[in-house]
């Protein structure tokens, strides 16, 4: 779906533009309503309506019981918004979500398939940097099918 990254700055009333690409899919969707929260790694995250909710009833079916899932519940839900792109295809970051994720202008939007993050540029150059060389490995070991990893 997302696909991509692209550079971005914040304009002086802390919106960033949606790439065009990204406004297409979104139009494609039907998908107005946007939901920006804190997102893993030091980043936003962005989901169209459709994808909130598949999240929301996933969040429904762990126990409230346990302590890490109230804990987790509580901080991803009390920082997220709900948002619409203006006629310019821009959003606004609330600077709480801001500076959550450490964003003063320069930011990457990045396609990650069903979701949008949305990061301070220097996070972005820093997860890249620590990420490119495990890259392969990771890939190893994420898409080995289960037969020749010893599984079913």
């Amino acid at each position: 779906m997302f696909y991509g990254e692209f550079e971005h700055s914040l304009d002086k009333k802390g919106r960033v533009i949606i790439p065009s690409s990204f406004r297409d899919i979104l139009k494609e969707k039907y998908a107005e309503k946007l939901f920006l929260s804190r997102g893993l790694d030091g980043c936003l995250f962005l989901f169209t309506e459709e994808e909130w909710k598949t999240l929301e009833r996933d969040f429904k079916e762990v126990s409230f019981t346990k302590k890490d899932a109230r804990g987790f519940n509580r901080l991803f839900f009390s920082g997220s918004c709900e948002l619409r792109c203006d006629k310019q295809g821009r959003i606004l970051i609330p600077q709480s979500l801001k500076d959550w994720a450490g964003i003063k202008e320069d930011v990457m939007v990045v396609g990650v398939s069903s979701r949008i993050e949305i990061w301070a540029k220097e996070r972005w150059q820093e997860f890249l940097k620590n990420s490119m060389n495990s890259f392969e490995d990771l890939a190893e070991e994420l898409l080995t099918p289960k037969k020749e990893k010893g599984g079913e």
